[in-house]
């Protein structure tokens, strides 16, 4: 997204037009002006990349606009020393597009990866890549095993979970903020809701739902605050990234996922349209809006290392698996400092990201008042750092390792480009959550694991959306996608709900005919739904020992339809 000419250090000028000499650069003044000490090494390492950028003369028109590659860096300005040691150089604005640095020419294919271009193929096949079946096998031991620790026999099969999930995504398309009864309702529900399975059946599932197992979690609990949906989180999180490659931009931010939930965690800020909520921390494709990773935020982290800042640590666990590839990522003044600038680069990654007043690294200049939408421009080493007077009483610092020379606009508010990228690029993060908000599966619950799951559930919704529409080249809305999508996880559960009792498989040796069934001290509601509505009854399946009504009964002996 960048205007830069993007062509390899090594490449040679291939355009039909002749080249053109231009004038010697201008010598430089290597003495700084009077009242300021510089030493040579100083000096040459303050102005960084000028002088290699000086030995080239090439010069071509491209679409109108005159292009300079390798254009003769301008003369060098005092330099100014921020509280931490750091030397900064003034150099003028710049007066053509420089060549795109090195670190900075994307080395792979932006998109789905080859595993998912083979997996994908349907909307389910594309949302299996992200939560795939291993993934929702542990949901449904952890929810079975559940509900088993208070002594009832309840089932719970993978058709049955996916149809559940379905019935999350079509409340959430709707919009449906009514009581979870209103959904099945004949006056205000919907009939897709009636027809999946019963409003009992749903909150039953809804009740035991888990993530983890409760006898583990205890000991998981003393190293990991998240332990109960690490796991969850994690494939969920792997997944993403093995699907997808991003582009040349990518973002990192944070979202606030809203919820008052009981939680250790919990966050609080004012900043935000919902106040309260679990922070994660998150980096996202600017062109796709594809969630790449994530990092939940849970208070202080004693495995960081001193002297290491927070937000550079977060930046640097994002970006792991998308280094070493020439992507630039764009970051906020939390993240944003001086030593990050130069740990990415160190990994062939740039960085652009506006700057807090309040870091030592800054120049004394940065905190001073300029002419309005003035611009100053000053290097260290590699990076670029810009401020711009947006108001009055309002100036902007951008620090930037992607630009070796800044341009402004000509009319106007005359941004720099910089400021322009920064726009352009920020937005990544920002929506994602305004997409995922948009059609969001968010229930009224107590507990932050189901919370975190329906965010899941909307990051994969998005992720597969992405990911259908990259590989099958279909043109969908992300709406009709959701539905589409809840058609198709649901569709497995309803075809056995319509298999009539006859199309069971016998066994081929008879049953014994028991005279008497297992009787137990009180009605209690059949466990096997399979062609009923939650009906009470008293006879017990002989092979499970589950409550089977007659609807769901094979006769001679009571055995429920799945135990036959």
């Amino acid at each position: 997204m960048s205007d830069f000419e993007v062509e390899s250090d090594s490449g040679e000028n291939t355009d039909s037009e002749p080249d053109t000499a231009l004038p010697p650069p201008a010598k430089r003044r290597l003495t700084p002006p009077s009242g300021t000490a510089l030493t040579a090494g100083r000096a040459a390492a303050a102005r960084g990349e000028h002088r290699g950028a000086a030995d080239t003369a090439v010069r071509r028109q491209d679409v109108g606009d005159q292009v300079w590659i390798g254009a003769p860096a301008p003369e060098s300005g005092p330099e100014e020393m921020g509280k931490d040691g750091s030397v900064w150089l003034s150099v003028p604005l710049g007066t053509g597009r420089g060549r795109r640095p090195s670190q900075n020419i994307l080395r792979e294919i932006a998109g789905p990866t080859a595993f998912a271009r083979h997996g994908i193929h349907d909307l389910e096949s594309a949302f299996l890549c992200l939560m795939d079946p291993l993934l929702l096998q542990h949901i449904r031991d952890c929810t079975v095993a559940e509900a088993r620790r208070s002594g009832i026999q309840w089932y719970l099969s993978i058709p049955e979970l996916k149809a559940f999930i379905a019935l999350l995504y079509v409340r959430g398309s709707f919009n449906k903020n009514l009581e979870m009864e209103s959904l099945w309702s004949d006056e205000w529900g919907l009939p897709s809701f009636r027809s999946t399975m019963p409003c009992r059946r749903y909150r039953q599932i809804m009740r035991f739902l888990r993530f983890d197992r409760r006898e583990e979690r205890q000991a998981r609990l003393a190293s990991d605050k998240f332990a109960l949906i690490t796991d969850v989180w994690r494939d969920f999180v792997t997944n993403s990234i093995r699907c997808y490659r991003p582009g040349e931009n990518v973002t990192v931010d944070e979202q606030l996922y809203p919820t008052k939930a009981r939680c250790r965690f919990t966050q609080y800020m004012a900043n935000k349209p919902d106040k309260f909520g679990i922070k994660f921390w998150m980096a996202a494709d600017v062109d796709s809006k594809y969630f790449l990773n994530g990092i939940p935020y849970l208070g202080k982290d004693a495995a960081r290392p001193a002297g290491q800042r927070l937000g550079e640590r977060v930046v640097l666990n994002l970006m792991e698996p998308f280094m070493d590839k020439g992507r630039n990522v764009t970051t906020d003044n939390f993240f944003t400092s001086l030593s990050l600038a130069k740990c990415l680069l160190a990994r062939n990654t740039s960085l652009v990201g506006t700057m807090n007043a309040a870091r030592r690294e800054l120049p004394p200049s940065a905190k001073q008042r300029a002419e309005l939408h003035s611009t100053k421009v000053l290097k260290h080493e590699r990076a670029t750092l810009t401020l711009y007077q947006a108001k009055r009483k309002k100036s902007v610092s951008i620090l930037s390792t992607l630009h070796q020379t800044v341009l402004t606009g000509t009319e106007g508010k005359r941004k720099p480009e910089t400021i322009t990228f920064y726009n352009t690029t920020k937005v990544g993060v920002d929506s994602l959550d305004q997409m995922a908000r948009l059609y969001s599966t968010k229930g009224a619950t107590r507990r932050w694991p189901v919370a975190v799951f329906c965010n899941i559930l909307d990051l994969a919704a998005i992720n597969a959306w992405v990911l259908y529409r990259q590989c099958t080249g279909a043109n969908i809305a992300r709406r009709a996608f959701i539905l589409e999508l809840a058609k198709e996880l649901r569709r497995e559960h309803m075809l056995a709900k319509a298999a009539p009792p006859a199309t069971v498989q016998r066994p081929l040796l008879p049953l014994p005919y028991v005279p008497h069934p297992q009787v137990p001290e009180r009605r209690r509601q059949c466990q096997i739904n399979a062609h009923c509505k939650q009906n009470k009854t008293t006879v017990v399946c002989s092979g499970c020992k589950r409550p089977v009504c007659g609807k769901c009964v094979v006769q001679l002996e009571p055995r429920c339809l799945k135990c036959v």
